[in-house]
């Protein structure tokens, strides 16, 4: 039983870190790390169609990295938690020391 908990473990690891693997949910990551922004705001400062920022998004809710509140008809995205938030700038960072990126 534990066994298969710890593959299950790995696995669901293994997809978090997965989503990270793609430039667009990136960009969105990136985005939403100051602020929340709804899907036109989104697709505006990513130059990008709705349909594909929505499509993205899509990913990054089923795996708990974003979360949204809707106000009216409009509904703003945001960093799920602090976790993502921490993951995200880990990597930002590890990325610029060792490549040499500046801020």
């Amino acid at each position: 039983m534990i066994e298969e908990l710890e593959r299950d473990f790995i696995r669901d690891l293994a997809e978090f870190f997965k989503v990270f693997g793609d430039a667009t949910r990136i960009r969105i990551l990136q985005s939403l790390l100051n602020s929340e922004k709804n899907v036109s705001e989104l697709a505006d400062s990513l130059d990008m169609t709705q349909s594909a920022i929505s499509h993205q998004l899509r990913v990054l809710r089923q795996n708990d990295l974003v979360k949204y509140r809707k106000e009216g008809k409009t509904v703003f995205y945001s960093l799920d938690d602090e976790h993502v938030r921490t993951v995200f700038e880990q990597g930002m960072t590890h990325i610029r020391h060792k490549r040499g990126y500046v801020e």
